[in-house]
């Protein structure tokens, strides 16, 4: 599946549990309501996504791209600001009032991210490189993302080299703590191969 594919299969996935979560019920509603689960998926496909992209993705568009560094430090500044909140939800519960603040106000930053990359670094990135170069990159997407991070750790670096040092790190201890917790079984299932 080339790199395209892969991500786009992924932002599927990510804007359909916005669309259930958008609105979501507040109060005692909320605690009964399952959306504890729905946004621990959200939290688990989402870091892990934004990790392989700042490990894979994001590098391939600096060296592609002569204006590569600037639309990549856009979206990892996107991606900042998506992983804050994130955590967030991550310490919170619902039925608390900045918990539903900070889900209403990633909702609308996702979409945000998500539109920026597809309708402004997508096209340019598919023009600057090769098929062949857009299927190897999908490949190693795919394999990132099995060992990936499953939480957004927000202090963590944002750069290529620091997602292949730290990012491995913070994503063995998350699946240990996955594991352990019964976490792991709110990962969500990767998208499929075509």
């Amino acid at each position: 599946m080339d790199a395209l594919t892969f991500l786009r299969a992924d932002h599927e996935s990510v804007l359909g549990m916005l669309e259930v979560l958008d609105g979501a019920p507040q109060g005692d509603g909320a605690r009964e309501s399952g959306l504890s689960t729905m946004v621990t998926n959200l939290v688990i496909a989402e870091s892990q996504h934004e990790a392989v992209e700042e490990q894979l993705f994001w590098p391939a568009v600096r060296a592609a791209l002569e204006d590569g560094d600037h639309l990549a430090d856009h979206a990892i500044a996107q991606e900042e600001a998506g992983k804050t909140l994130l955590q967030l939800l991550e310490d919170g519960a619902p039925g608390e009032p900045e918990y539903h603040r900070a889900l209403d106000e990633f909702v609308v930053v996702v979409r945000e991210h998500i539109e920026y990359e597809e309708n402004v670094v997508w096209p340019r990135f598919k023009s600057a490189v090769s098929a062949q170069q857009l299927e190897q990159l999908g490949d190693r997407l795919q394999t990132a993302k099995k060992i990936a991070p499953t939480r957004p750790h927000p202090n963590a670096p944002s750069g290529g080299l620091a997602q292949n040092t730290m990012g491995v790190a913070a994503a063995a201890v998350d699946q240990l703590r996955d594991r352990l917790s019964g976490r792991a079984a709110d990962n969500p299932p990767d998208a499929p191969k075509s």
